[in-house]
């Protein structure tokens, strides 16, 4: 017997299409991650680029739970006293609330090449508006997967 392992031209993409209204956002990010690294596949390959390519609207309108919308967040401009604090809360409510979904998404992901190469598939928009209807893809509905995936406010 021999152990299956996927080539490259055997490797299938599909588009899929997220809506993050009202969507916890660590069950959002963690069902995210799997697609992206195609762990949701019979056909998963560790060391291969084979997740699909996932666009994710409404991503202002995510929900958090507990206190993690006062959790602070840190970055640093490079110049010597230029470290900034935001809390969550602030950044959803500002003008980039997509970057707290490709945060959340990005720390899913094993800290390698592969996963900045598998990032690349990530498309996040703050509202309901997206570039890609020629691709046409598929509605992945994560609200009904489970009662815990939404809260609403």
């Amino acid at each position: 017997m021999k152990t299956f392992t996927m080539t490259p031209d055997q490797i299938e993409k599909k588009w899929i299409l997220i809506d993050a209204e009202n969507v916890v956002l660590g069950r959002l990010a963690s069902i995210v991650a799997n697609r992206l690294r195609g762990k949701h596949k019979a056909t998963f390959t560790p060391h291969m680029d084979m997740g699909d390519n996932v666009i994710v609207i409404n991503a202002d309108k995510v929900q958090l739970t507990g206190k993690h919308r006062d959790r602070p967040v840190w970055r640093h401009t490079g110049y010597p006293g230029g470290i900034k604090m935001r809390t969550v809360g602030e950044i959803l409510e500002g003008d980039h609330p997509e970057r707290v979904v490709m945060q959340a998404v990005k720390r899913m992901l094993p800290g390698n090449k592969l996963s900045r190469k598998q990032m690349t598939n990530l498309r996040v928009y703050a509202g309901a508006e997206h570039p890609h209807e020629a691709q046409s893809p598929e509605v992945l509905d994560v609200a009904s997967m489970n009662s815990k995936n939404t809260r609403s406010n």
